[in-house]
């Protein structure tokens, strides 16, 4: 598909209020409950960057999930009806040198498969 036929990927003004629950949901896992509220403090007030899709993917060193996932399907369904995104949350780990998708890896896969040089809007610390 040439750039030219490409649908254009929608996004959110700024992050659903329910992404960030669930990236501290996510990170709970990983850092102490500190570390948690102040990474959650640090996205809240975090600007609006962007990425692309492949290099967000690279940076993670995530597997990608297939169309066949039902959280994939279900986003790739929202890019072809022009519904708009809400932005990943990331957290840089400076200590294994990889990128935490704390919010929104479905999100990321759905927009891989449709265009792994789109630019995703995320809030990063």
């Amino acid at each position: 598909m040439s750039k030219s036929n490409k649908k254009e990927i929608n996004w959110l003004p700024d992050v659903e209020a329910h992404d960030y629950p669930a990236a501290e949901s996510y990170l709970s896992i990983i850092y102490n409950p500190a570390k948690v509220a102040q990474i959650v403090d640090n996205l809240k007030a975090s600007n609006l960057v962007q990425f692309k899709a492949k290099d967000i993917f690279r940076a993670s060193k995530l597997s990608l999930l297939g169309v066949s996932n039902s959280h994939v399907q279900k986003d790739s369904k929202k890019i072809n009806k022009g519904i708009a995104l809400s932005p990943l949350l990331l957290v840089r780990d400076e200590l294994n040198g990889l990128v935490i998708i704390a919010d929104g890896y479905h999100r990321l896969c759905a927009i891989y498969e449709f265009d792994e040089d789109a630019l995703i809007f995320c809030k990063i610390v």
